[in-house]
């Protein structure tokens, strides 16, 4: 874990792939060697969340997925586990479970099925911050599921829990504008990250976000990117954000399964993953001519390395 001077939740947090054998079970070996590689390259910790197809699991993959992560993460940073849930009880069960793995942290996003009021959504988030004594994560995840979540809930749990048990990862457009909105709404007090896969971090980080969850697949570029940010070195920052945001701008045109077949598409090109099998069902599959593009944007960034 990070030393006792930095026990807070920061910095980068990769959200995880989640590689699969050909029969669709969790290639342990596989989840290994990307972990390590994560924690070899400097990341803050580890992140099982949207990107990791949790929502396309079943509650048994779910937890054996979560296990794996705080097994092989070794206590070497932060490991973040998404709970969020159709119900409230199995939010709280998933959000028990990681506890008692030993993460750091858990995250939710709403039900994804039907939108809530404000005043459910405050309670839904509320009853999983009472069930454990680890920090909870409020994920929007509007951008894949469900409605934006209201200022008014992130201020009503903010109030309740205070900065150390609630934190947040908004993602509704306009993204800045809206952390600027939460921001200034606090009064600095939301501790707030940002999980745009890069293509909005430069604008973010300097509306004061605590740290970056992207995905793996880029991990190297983001990881210099945020440490060009922390220097104010904006010609290193320009010249590796480009290439990052020209790959994500790919990755977003096809939704979560972009981000999922082109992530995995990159793993498969570093040598990290054995193959770039997705859970069912699958909307959206990279085409050549994408594909294409993404390596010549992905040797540009790893020249700029």
């Amino acid at each position: 874990m990070p030393s006792s001077l930095d026990q807070s939740l920061h910095g980068v947090l990769p959200v995880l792939q989640t590689p699969f054998t050909s029969d669709l079970q969790i290639d342990r070996p596989t989840l290994k060697r990307e972990i390590d590689w994560a924690f070899q390259l400097g990341a803050d910790g580890v992140v099982v969340a949207m990107v990791s197809e949790i929502l396309r699991l079943e509650s048994r993959q779910r937890r054996e997925l979560a296990a794996l992560v705080c097994e092989l993460a070794a206590g070497r940073g932060f490991t973040i586990i998404s709970v969020g849930a159709e119900t409230t009880a199995e939010a709280i069960d998933f959000a028990q479970h990681a506890q008692s793995l030993g993460a750091t942290a858990v995250m939710a996003i709403p039900p994804a099925k039907r939108s809530l009021a404000s005043d459910a959504t405050v309670e839904y988030f509320a009853n999983i911050a009472h069930s454990v004594s680890i920090p909870l994560v409020v994920q929007d995840a509007s951008s894949y599921v469900g409605a934006a979540i209201d200022l008014s809930v992130y201020l009503n749990l903010l109030e309740e829990f205070g900065p150390d048990k609630i934190l947040f990862k908004p993602e509704a457009s306009p993204l800045g504008p809206n952390l600027s909105r939460l921001r200034d709404a606090s009064r600095g007090a939301a501790r707030i990250f940002e999980g745009s896969g890069g293509v909005n971090l430069v604008d973010c980080y300097r509306r004061s976000v605590i740290g970056t969850m992207p995905a793996v697949d880029l991990l190297d570029g983001i990881i210099a990117l945020w440490r060009a940010l922390q220097a104010g070195d904006d010609e290193r920052i320009y010249q590796l954000s480009l290439p990052i945001s020209g790959i994500v701008a790919l990755q977003l045109q096809a939704g979560l399964d972009g981000f999922l077949a082109i992530e995995k598409h990159l793993l498969v090109k570093r040598g990290i993953f054995r193959n770039t099998i997705q859970a069912p069902p699958v909307y959206w599959r990279l085409d050549p001519e994408t594909a294409a593009e993404v390596d010549r944007l992905f040797d540009r960034l790893q020249s700029s390395l």
